[in-house]
């Protein structure tokens, strides 16, 4: 856990993926098309990608991918990332932690 913590903290938005899931690729997609430049974690395609998986899971992300973190805190996955957009809450957020600049 005290290594997702430390992965989350790295960057104002870092994302935990699967190269092969459609909506960690529509929430990459989100952030780039907002101008975010993410760090992304595909789990996957990384050593402790199953360990890294399993954290999140306890950290309650359920599925267990995308996992967001903005500031270090975790937002969620897909569902509440896109809930912040529709509700025009994520830009702000996004200002709040350095991630964009306009």
């Amino acid at each position: 856990m005290e290594y997702v913590t430390k992965l989350a903290s790295e960057r104002p938005v870092v994302i935990f993926s699967k190269s092969s899931c459609c909506m960690c690729h529509t929430i990459k997609t989100l952030f780039y098309d907002l101008g975010v430049n993410p760090a992304v974690h595909e789990l996957d395609d990384i050593a402790r990608g199953r360990e890294i998986e399993q954290a999140l899971m306890r950290l309650g992300c359920n599925p267990s991918v995308p996992a967001v973190f903005i500031g270090g805190n975790l937002v969620g996955g897909a569902n509440e990332v896109m809930s912040l957009h529709l509700s025009r809450s994520l830009i702000p957020m996004l200002r709040q932690v350095g991630a964009l600049w306009v």
